[in-house]
């Protein structure tokens, strides 16, 4: 335990010392984020901020391997790593042609579902993993591979977009996520698991100390669509599936407000909120700072995280 203890804390170390360099490198190449026009006017303000930060939290990855190089922290840093590539290509278009669009959504949606099924393929033949879903009290769901596989492929994708669309606030995706972490550093009882759960603990606070507001680097999509993935990917490791709605409730509620948005405006031409993802409607309806909504979405993630943990505890062992 002191152990992972202390990669965790050598990997905070790491990211802290590094970020600086980082985004000197993205200013000087100009990979800074675009604004959308449609966004409040303190939004704008954060034109020309270094975007793909979250690059920096591939020294998790490296760090991971360096203490545990066996095959499932293998697969969990290759889960990172793929679905940060996503990110990457998206976070390049934005800032190399001032593009605030990106990649197309159908680009990235067959490139998470290529990934996914390949990742879950590995889990499903080399790993042991069951097309079970676990239930309470010892109870399990019995599904065929091919049900299992297609549920499971939209929910990590969907739930990776979820977490993409948390990132929206400085520092908010980073305070909402590591509980998350926290909470699968606590139920399993696979080292690797454990390892690097923490190790993304230590990475995310070194990078807090400048995506905190008025946040210095964005993380970007390169950052957020890797901590999307790789939560949802510890889900279905840990068999936890059926927590999800209330362990992922701030990703979900982002995503959720969104969907309601777009459906909403469809049928009446008219908003059910401000503004989508839901934490710029506390924004401009209730003129939230972007501290008390980062601290508040932060403290439901706990909460969350909490109720989680005392189900798997008490309901599902």
């Amino acid at each position: 335990m002191y152990g992972i203890m202390a990669v965790s804390g050598l990997s905070f170390l790491l990211v802290a010392t590094l970020t600086p360099l980082l985004i000197w490198t993205l200013r000087r190449l100009r990979l800074t984020q675009p604004i959308r026009a449609e966004l409040p006017a303190d939004h704008q303000a954060k034109r020309g901020t270094p975007l793909m930060a979250g690059l920096i939290l591939l020294i998790g990855v490296a760090t991971s391997l360096q203490f545990h190089p066996v095959p499932l922290m293998l697969l969990l840093c290759a889960t990172f790593l793929l679905f940060s590539s996503v990110g990457f290509l998206d976070d390049f278009k934005k800032a190399f042609w001032q593009d605030p669009s990106g990649i197309s959504g159908r680009t990235k949606l067959v490139l998470q579902f290529l990934f996914t099924g390949a990742i879950l393929y590995l889990l499903l033949r080399f790993f042991g993993l069951t097309s079970d879903i676990a239930l309470f009290q010892g109870y399990e769901l019995h599904l065929p591979v091919f049900v299992y596989v297609a549920v499971i492929l939209l929910f990590v994708v969907g739930s990776a977009n979820a977490i993409n669309f948390t990132d929206g606030l400085d520092g908010l995706l980073i305070n909402v996520s590591v509980p998350t972490y926290f909470f699968f550093f606590m139920i399993s009882d696979k080292p690797e698991v454990q390892t690097f759960s923490l190790v993304m603990i230590g990475c995310l606070l070194g990078l807090f100390l400048y995506n905190i507001y008025p946040a210095r680097a964005f993380m970007g999509d390169t950052g957020s669509m890797a901590i999307g993935g790789s939560l949802s990917v510890l889900a279905v490791i840990e068999k936890v599936e059926i927590l999800i709605p209330m362990l992922f409730i701030i990703y979900l509620a982002e995503q959720l407000s969104v969907i309601l948005q777009v459906w909403y405006y469809k049928r009446t031409k008219l908003r059910l909120f401000r503004m989508t993802p839901i934490h710029f409607h506390f924004r401009l309806k209730y003129g939230w700072s972007e501290n008390k909504i980062v601290m508040i979405f932060g403290f439901v993630s706990w909460m969350s995280v909490l109720i989680c943990w005392l189900i798997w505890k008490y309901l599902m062992h």
